[in-house]
Order: C-alpha cells, then structure tokens, then sequence
C-alpha cells in the first residue's frame, strides 16, 4: 500500500462521511451515529503446555439503536481496536440495510489459531468466552456473536456452552451466539449463508439489464470469468455456488501462498482439498502457479471477488484491476481511496454492506429458531405436502377423465410434493432479503442524481434506518 492510504477505519468513516452529507440529519445525529459506542479490552491469561500464555481480546459494540447487538468474533494476529471498531461499525450498517433487528457489534482475539491444537483452542475460548460473558458482553438479549475470519462452529458451540454454564435457567442460553453446529442449536445453511449471500447478491444485479450495462457488460452469470481473493469460507462457496448452479468459470484463485491460474476454469473443490491437505495452492497439478499472487488481481475477468482481508485493492493497485464488477464477499477489501479510483474508471463495486450480509442474515433466523425453540419447517411441512397431494390426486384423476392424452411433466410431482424443510425456508429468507436490500438500495442509486455508486447508496439506506430508529425514541 501506499503511504497515504486511509486505514481501514478511516476508510469506513470516509464513506459514511461522504453518504451522511446526503442527507439532511438533525444537528449531533449524524456523529451519535458514526462514533462506536464502547469498546471493552481483556487480558487472560490460560494455562498452555507448562506455562501461562496472555491473550488480548476486544468486544466492540458500535450503535445500541436496536438490541441486542450482533457481530462475528475472529481470531487473527492482526486483530487490533481499530479493526474491531470499524468491523462493528460495518455491522450497524450491515443490519440495518438487510433490515435485521440488530445493533452492530464485533469481537476479536489476537491469536493466530493455527499455531494451537483443538484443545488449547477450546481452552482459550472457553476463557475468552467467560470474560465476555461476564460483562454482559454474550448475551442472547443484549450481545450475540457469530464467527468470523478463524472461528466456526466448534467456537460457538463452546462460547454458547460457557453461557449456559453461567446462566443455568436461562431458557433461551442457546441464542447466547448464532453459527452453531445443527446438532448444538445451530440452524441448516448457517455456513454457507455468506458465500451464499454472494451469489444471491450477484444474481439479483443480473436481473437488471440497465445495472448490467452499467458495468459495460451484457447477458447473464452463465459464461462470466470469475477471479476469487480468498478460498476461505466465504470465497469457496461463493466460488463454488456460482460455477455449479449458475455457470460461471472461475479462472483464478489466490491465496496466502500465491494463485493458481486456470483459464479453462479451475475445479473449486479440487482446489480446496488441495489446500486443506498441503496448506496453500502451491504443487497444485490443474493449474498455473503464480508466486505472487496479488498481480493477479489486475488480471483480465468479468467479475472479481475478493472475499479475504480488508484492503487488498488499493491506492496501490486500483488502477490497473481490470474487472469491470467487483463484489465485496469480504469486509472492507476495497479501501476509499481504491474506490474513488475505480469509480473513476466506471467499475460497478457491490459493496460489503449489503454483499457480504449473507451471515447476519441466516444468523438472525438461527437466533429466532433459538427463541422459539422450534426447528423452521416442523409444525407446515407435511401439511404443505398434503395439500400438493390433492392438487396433484386431482390432475391425475381429471387427466385419466379426459379424452385429451396429457401426462405431468417428469419429475413434476417429485418435486412438487415436497414441502419446505429448514434448509429451504433459510434460502428462500436468504434469497427474498437479498432482493429486498437490492431493490432499496438500486431505488436510491437510480432516483438520486447526486449518487452515483452502490456503495453511497447502501450507506444511505442504513444510516436513514438508523437515524430514523434513534428519532422514534426521542434521541
């Protein structure tokens, strides 16, 4: 990067200050509304191989307007109060352009997780978790966390077990965290959700021709070379979501060791198993290798995601990536200097606020299920069945009738008569929120002359909800 790049906090507060001029809010409102509301710091210590080890973590909540509070926790060695505070910011605007009844809030620990096996990590959070949760800082009413970069289920599972140890008779500890294993409270299509997300995201800007355009493109996914910045979770079911069901060729991946490079299209599950087994994508045999795999991100493509760490496309960088839509599935990736420039060049960037929503989103529904204490789909399912039953016993009965010789299509009644599980309800609410997060922000991006990107858009959506949601209650 160069040295007047922005921080990734800055750069936060660079493009709500420039959405926030916008709009016409009342005096102190609009700094009530950037500004994180708290951030609380612990130092532990537990107990590792002969000796005690401290650890730092950090909770941040940003805005209260709505509780409880919600956002991932991550374990990274650059993890700092900058980073959790513009994370936490993020979320409060995450939440409120997909219309989740949260409040923004982020945790993170300074730990590369990597260099500690599963039980030192389960003591650690355990440890991290019994801090936070002391304070009020897990809580299913007033803060509920998620995963994050280096977390997954296995963490929710334990922070949501430390809670219950805590708090014996509350009745709804398992709302404590969301992003549990199914078996512990979880909920189906939690770990995909954001990837998912991704996808439902860029098939609902390809819906409209005249967004299209704007991106000096035509047609739809099908055929569309993809670039993918990050095999994690996120990136590798976007990746393999859009290849599978929607034709896109994913042409480049790139990763902490380099890329691999595959004009033909590289095979994402091949490739992720590569890397789960040999720690990176170097010695992959279906591809090119390119050591340095940033100079990949200037490659030709139609779409890029980059769906890592923040602030990879930069001052630096912006001006040679040719990709003419870029899609945030990662926080913060482009930085507001970046963004300037690429907005310069005509690039259309979908941004993390409304991309990258895909997580809180299927959270939400896993925090409902806890609360309602009842898996979606259980109490309609097979009376949705029935009801197809006789829709269908009825087309059968009148085509035996008719003297017109008509049979069901294949496969119709199979699929017809199945009724609605968890997995399905999670990704037709999934699917309707991406659309709905769409349609408010594409409504300000097309009916403002003086908003010309996605991104201000978004911003404008969620600080108009919020600022509405702090006046309704006389602040």
């Amino acid at each position: 990067m160069t040295t007047n790049e922005p921080s990734f906090r800055e750069s936060v507060d660079l493009m709500f200050n420039r959405a926030a001029a916008l709009l016409d809010l009342p005096p102190g409102l609009e700094e009530k509304i950037r500004v994180c509301n708290s951030t609380y710091t612990v130092r532990f210590g537990v107990k590792l191989r002969g000796r005690i080890h401290t650890f730092t973590g950090y909770r941040s909540v940003h805005s209260e307007h709505m509780e409880p509070v919600k956002g991932g926790i991550r374990y990274a060695l650059g993890v700092n109060q900058d980073e959790v505070e513009a994370l936490a910011a993020l979320m409060t605007y995450k939440c409120a352009l997909v219309e989740a009844p949260f409040g923004g809030s982020k945790g993170g620990l300074c730990i590369d997780p990597r260099e500690y096996d599963a039980d030192e990590i389960e003591k650690i959070t355990r440890r991290f978790a019994y801090e936070l949760i002391k304070r009020d800082l897990i809580d299913p009413a007033q803060n509920v966390p998620a995963p994050d970069m280096g977390t997954g289920e296995k963490e929710m599972a334990v922070m949501a077990d430390q809670y219950a140890r805590m708090n014996t008779t509350d009745i709804n500890a398992r709302a404590c965290v969301t992003g549990k294993p199914p078996h512990a409270g979880g909920i189906q299509g939690r770990v995909e959700a954001t990837g998912r997300g991704v996808q439902y995201a860029l098939q609902e800007f390809f819906r409209h021709p005249e967004d299209i355009a704007k991106a000096g493109m035509s047609g739809s996914l099908d055929g569309k070379r993809v670039i993918v910045q990050g095999l994690g979770n996120v990136g590798y079911h976007a990746a393999k979501f859009l290849t599978e069901e929607d034709g896109c060729i994913v042409t480049h991946v790139i990763e902490r060791d380099g890329a691999v490079v595959a004009e033909n299209g590289i095979d994402v599950d091949g490739l992720r198993n590569w890397i789960a087994e040999h720690g990176g994508v170097k010695g992959y045999p279906y591809g090119t290798y390119v050591e340095d795999g940033s100079v990949c991100l200037e490659a030709d493509c139609d779409i890029l995601i980059p769906a890592a760490l923040e602030g990879v496309i930069n001052l630096g960088n912006a001006a040679n990536v040719k990709a003419p839509l870029i899609i945030e599935a990662a926080n913060g990736p482009v930085t507001a200097g970046a963004n300037d420039i690429l907005m310069e060049k005509g690039t259309v960037i979908i941004p993390d606020l409304y991309a990258n929503a895909g997580g809180v989103t299927v959270s939400y529904f896993e925090w409902v299920k806890n609360l309602s204490h009842i898996r979606f789909g259980r109490m309609q399912r097979r009376q949705e069945e029935a009801r197809h039953q006789l829709i269908v016993d009825e087309l059968e009965r009148i085509s035996k009738d008719s003297s017109i010789n008509w049979t069901l299509s294949p496969n119709f009644k199979t699929k017809y008569l199945r009724g609605a599980g968890e997995l399905e309800l999670v990704r037709s609410g999934l699917d309707d929120t991406m659309r709905e997060a769409y349609a408010a922000m594409r409504a300000v991006w097309h009916g403002r002359d003086d908003v010309r990107d996605l991104r201000t858009a978004g911003f404008l959506v969620s600080i108009d909800r919020v600022a509405s949601s702090y006046q309704a209650k006389g602040i």
